[in-house]
């Protein structure tokens, strides 16, 4: 592998969402590089249009992401024939009950959010899509970690560090595959304010022609709205989108596969 390639591929990691602009010195820091090695590789990713360089001053140079990474993200977007058919049913569903809509899917022993729809309301979960999560953390991610084979289940269980958000949130492996069994055997997974106080997630599982679930399709928004009748409704509209999104995939209702 060409080990030139790879350092500069890392020196974009250290881009996060709180820090979208770096000087030269907290990149060599952070990739206990040499300055001038770190100022040749970064020189080429602005030369790819990968960064850009920001000049302030003769002081102050920082470099921010480029936009050749947002037309390259666009065109992994447009790859994603999930996501294609999805994002009109998910516009509806969320016209329908006006609370945020997601879909999510596996990467690795990590989740994705892909997708989203916003709610209208004043009072609204924050997420972004491109965001990652642990799949023992939330309504989405415990769906997907529900539906793999047993065997894939342990492998990643057996390797999660698990982090405390909030009273509610799972904190030890059996508890987590408790809620697992669970999730699968009732066929959908809710989640109250596992990450966020006073929140719930809704979650459904999404299905490929093969009839591997490949996404889960996701509400969430504040306990206070989502209860009684309209979190009946909300959770029957959601159950019933995810099957259509299922049908346009390929996906024939009956069967099912790990």
């Amino acid at each position: 592998m060409n080990q030139s390639v790879i350092k500069a591929l890392e020196l974009l990691n250290f881009f996060t969402e709180n820090e979208v602009d770096l000087t030269l010195s907290e990149f060599a820091q952070r990739s206990k590089l040499p300055k001038a090695t770190a100022f040749r590789l970064l020189s080429s990713l602005e030369y790819m249009g990968f960064v850009v360089k920001l000049r302030h001053s003769d002081q102050d140079v920082r470099y921010r992401l480029g936009l050749k990474l947002m037309e390259l993200g666009s065109l992994v977007a447009d790859q994603l024939e999930l996501r294609r058919v999805a994002q009109p049913l998910m516009k509806q569903l969320q016209s329908e009950i006006n609370e945020t809509v997601h879909l999510v899917i596996r990467e690795g022993d990590e989740a994705v959010y892909i997708e989203k729809v916003e709610s209208n309301h004043a009072l609204r979960l924050y997420t972004r899509v491109g965001r990652r999560s642990p799949l023992s953390l939330g309504s989405g991610p415990q769906l997907l970690l529900a539906f793999l084979p047993e065997s894939e289940q342990q492998r990643i269980i057996s390797g999660m560090t698990f982090q405390k958000f909030t009273e509610n949130t799972i904190t030890s492996s059996s508890d987590l595959l408790e809620k697992i069994q669970r999730t699968k055997k009732q066929g959908f997974a809710l989640s109250y304010g596992e990450q966020d106080e006073g929140t719930i997630g809704i979650s459904y599982p999404v299905f490929d022609r093969d009839a591997h679930v490949i996404a889960a399709l996701s509400v969430s928004g504040p306990d206070s709205r989502l209860s009684g009748k309209h979190m009946a409704y909300a959770q029957r509209r959601t159950e019933e989108i995810a099957n259509e999104i299922s049908k346009k995939l390929g996906y024939i209702k009956g069967t099912f596969s790990v």
